[in-house]
This record gives structure tokens, sequence and C-alpha cells, in this order.
């Protein structure tokens, strides 16, 4: 009997430990929960979160959140997860960073729903979503900031994570309105109408990009309401620029396509830009301008063509500064505007530039023109538009680069420099150096580089070297003497 009494107890401690062991290994488990808000609301949809809070003993290393939306509502961008999406349920799963939730710490993911429906049927990992059932009924009509898609979000709707993928226009109104150092935006193929401003300041070292396909394609039908005496981002009056980046340096722009505006990228001070891989074409005036001190900007593996379609002597492919002229608007530096050191590294521009492929203004120093080919064929010869390039800012470096001519077109010469007198004043189209440049004139051009004066250039001349060539030229290589 005394066996058996020892037997239980020795079976009820084995027990108790079985269940002890178990208990700890329970405990020792995340314990993930997801809990839905909206952040704000529009008269066609809203912004909203899911709070992911870890309640068990153990940090979790990823986690997974789905739910359904219902018909005529659609998830139309998301940060801070990774997301999928099939008909009306939507799957997201963490980002890199995110996944990794301490016990009792909580992360954060968002994302734009198109439409008033909220999620329903909510699980995180396969569970339910304990305390984040959302409402059922729609956001008040009372709440709604805005009923139309242009106009700028409040302050607390911008998306917030590092990445916001956005596919329509109001949404990239959104981003581009909330953008902040360091943050990606992310465009899906399709069309863009609208007013598309960005204001925000990049770092070095946390840049902001507005990246996409050729497919996505930003158009600007404007412009409209009344212009100030200065261009500068107004209320109640579009620019009808493609896009324009106002006060807004360190930006990358990236792979998509501006066409049908009246004027394509605009950066107004906003130094450090990077434009790479864009397209720009159809549009009434310049494709690109550099301007207000947009200094140390880059524009490079771009394309650019069809320009001037309405003023064709202002259809410049790259525009660098300001006509001065223009400086008690643009000149922002000292009463210049000092566009310094800019860039145009391997672009096709061309053909049906109705004025330059590259207009180089005065008072701009020390830029670089280097491995770009530049179609002239539609050259429309107004406003004294009939080259390349015209080469009226000081210290460039024009190398390497393949220009061609064919008619029709109005075409006098490849390369050209003004020297137009300033104030103050600056030794305007001098000290300019051509190297390595293949010109091909179509028998209508006069020189491939003609410079205009030397007399003004003694203390900085302009230099010719012998590695430049030309084909089918009137004259020939240049009107001065040639550098070995």
């Amino acid at each position: 009997m005394r066996r058996l009494v020892i037997g239980a107890a020795a079976l009820t401690a084995a027990t108790v430990v079985a269940l002890g062991l178990t208990a700890v290994a329970h405990a020792a488990a995340p314990q993930l929960t997801a809990a839905f808000s909206q952040t704000s609301t529009w008269s066609s949809g809203y912004g909203a979160q899911y709070a992911i809070r870890n309640t068990g003993d153990a940090a979790s290393t990823t986690w997974t959140v789905e739910f359904d939306l219902p018909a005529g509502s659609t998830v139309s961008s998301s940060w801070s997860s990774v997301r999928t999406s099939s008909g009306q349920h939507h799957r997201f799963t963490n980002a890199g960073y995110n996944g990794d939730i301490a016990p009792g710490a909580t992360e954060t993911f968002g994302f734009n729903v198109s439409g008033l429906g909220v999620p329903a049927n909510c699980t995180i990992d396969g569970r339910p979503c304990a305390g984040g059932t959302p409402p059922t009924s729609s956001p008040s009509p009372s709440r709604t900031p805005s009923t139309s898609p242009s106009t700028s979000p409040s302050p607390s709707t911008p998306p917030a994570g590092p990445i916001v993928d956005v596919a329509t226009a109001a949404q990239l109104q959104q981003a581009l309105a909330g953008a902040r150092p360091g943050q990606t935006i992310r465009l899906a193929a399709g069309t863009y109408r609208g007013s598309f401003v960005a204001t925000a300041d990049g770092t070095a070292s946390q840049r902001i990009t507005l990246t996409g396909p050729a497919g996505a394609v930003l158009i600007n039908d404007g412009p409209s309401g009344t212009a100030p005496s200065c261009p500068a981002p107004t209320a109640g009056w579009d620019s009808g620029y493609g896009l324009w980046l106002a006060d807004a340096p360190y930006w990358n722009l990236v792979g998509f396509t501006v066409a049908e505006s009246k004027k394509g990228i605009v950066a107004d001070n906003s130094h450090h830009t990077t434009i790479d891989g864009v397209s720009v074409h159809d549009v009434e005036e310049e494709a690109v301008h550099f301007r207000r001190s947009s200094a140390d900007s880059v524009i490079q593996n771009s394309r650019i063509e069809r320009t001037g379609l309405v003023q064709p002597g202002y259809g410049e492919g790259i525009y660098i500064g300001s006509a001065n002229s223009n400086w008690s608007c643009h000149g922002n530096s000292g009463g210049v505007d000092r566009s310094d050191r800019v860039q145009v590294l391997n672009n096709r521009i061309g053909p049906n530039i109705a004025a330059e492929a590259i207009d180089i203004k005065e008072g701009t120093f020390n830029g670089v023109i280097r491995g770009n080919t530049f179609d002239g064929q539609g050259i429309s010869g107004q406003n004294s538009a009939d080259s390349w390039i015209d080469a009226k800012g000081i210290g460039y470096v024009i190398e390497n680069n393949t220009g061609t001519f064919r008619a029709p077109g109005t075409f006098a010469n490849g390369y050209e420099t003004h020297n137009p007198s300033t104030t103050p004043s600056f030794a305007n189209g001098c000290g300019n150096v051509w190297r390595g440049n293949r010109s091909d004139l179509g028998g209508a051009g006069d020189y491939a580089i003609n410079v205009t004066s030397t007399s003004k250039c003694t203390g900085n001349p302009n230099i010719v070297y012998a590695s430049n060539t030309v084909s089918n030229a009137v004259k020939g290589l240049t009107n001065i003497a040639v550098t070995p």
C-alpha cells in the first residue's frame, strides 16, 4: 500500500513538473494583438493604422495581419509593411525593421483606403485581432477636411513610413505634402493629373526620393488662377509645371515620366537635386529647369523630346539658371541666379526640341555637360534658338557629346557662346572647354563650335581642343584657334 502511495505521489510530482514545463514554454512565446484606428478621413477615403502590441513574454520576429474590405473600398497605398492584395482581401507582413517587437512594446503600420469601408475579419498570425475589431459604420462626413483631390491634405494625414506607395494623384499630393528626410515615395504605373509641388527639405545623409516606372506619368493641365509677380507656390494658383521642387533641396527624381504640362520639371532654390532616368516630353515650354540657385544638381540617363509646343523659342531641353532680366525674381544669391556646378550626363535630348537642347545662362559657373546625345531636328530658330548648346555661363566642361542635325529646323552652329553684360559684372560666356565632342551639322551649320567673342574673354578664354571632330559643316570645326 505504501508503494502505491509513493507511486501516486511520484506520478503527481511528474505531472506537476510536466505542467510547469508546459506553462514555462507557453509563457515564453510572444502574444500579439492588432488594434485598428483611423488617423484621418476625407470625402473619398481615409488613412488608418494597426497598432501591434506584444503582450507575451518573448519578442516576436515576424507578424502578419490580414483583413477584408467591403466592395467599393480598397487599400491604395501603405507603409511600414509589405502588402499583398487579392480582390478585397489584404495581407500585410512586417517590414525588415519592425518585425521584432519586444514584450510590452508596440509597432505600427499604416495604409490609405480609397472608399469608406472599414476592415473586417482581421487576423494576426492567423488568430483574431483581439481588441482590433474596427467600427462597422462609415466615418462621418462632418470630419471630411476636403472635397477636392487637388487640395493639400491636413498636416495630420501624411503617411509617416520610410516607403510610401501611391497610385492616385490625390495620394501623390498627400505624400509630397508630408515628405520627410529619408523617405521614398513610390509611384505605381498610371496617369497622375494635377498640380504636384514638393516643398520639404531632404538632407545630405537622408535624401527624399520620388521614384516610379516610365509608365507613371505626371501631367498638369494648368495653369490656372492668378499668378504672383514671381513664381512661388501660392494658394489659388496652379503653375502648370509637371513637377515643381520649391525650396526643396536633396531630392532624387527617378524613372517616371512628365508630359503634357506647361513646363516639365522645375527646381527652384532646390540645390543637390538628382534627376535620373526620367522622361520629359510634349511640354509647352522647357522640359527641365534648374532655377533660383539650384546648384550642385545632376540630370543623367534621361530622355527629353518634343518641347516648346506653344512657345517654341522657350522650349529648351535643359535650362540652367536664369536670364539676367529675370534675376529680380530668381536672383536669390547676391542678386544672381547661381545655379552653379550642374552636371548634365548621358542624356538623350531631341528630336523636336524647339529651342536649345541645353541653355546655359549667364552668371552660372563650373558645370559639366558630358556624354549626351543631341538630335537637333525640329529646332525652331525662334528667340535665337539655333544650336544644341548656348553657353553663356562660365567655366563649363563640355565633353564627349554627340550631336546631329537633319532638316527640318533652323540650325546655325552646333555649340555657341554669348557674352551678355550683367550687374554685378561677370565675364559671361568665358572659360568654357570643349573636348572629345562629335558633331554632324547636316550641311546646315557653319561651325561645330562658334565662339562669339575672344576680346571679352581675354582673361579667361574659351578652349576648343583638337579631340573634337566635325562632319558636314559649312565652314569647319571652330572659328578660333584649336588647342592640341
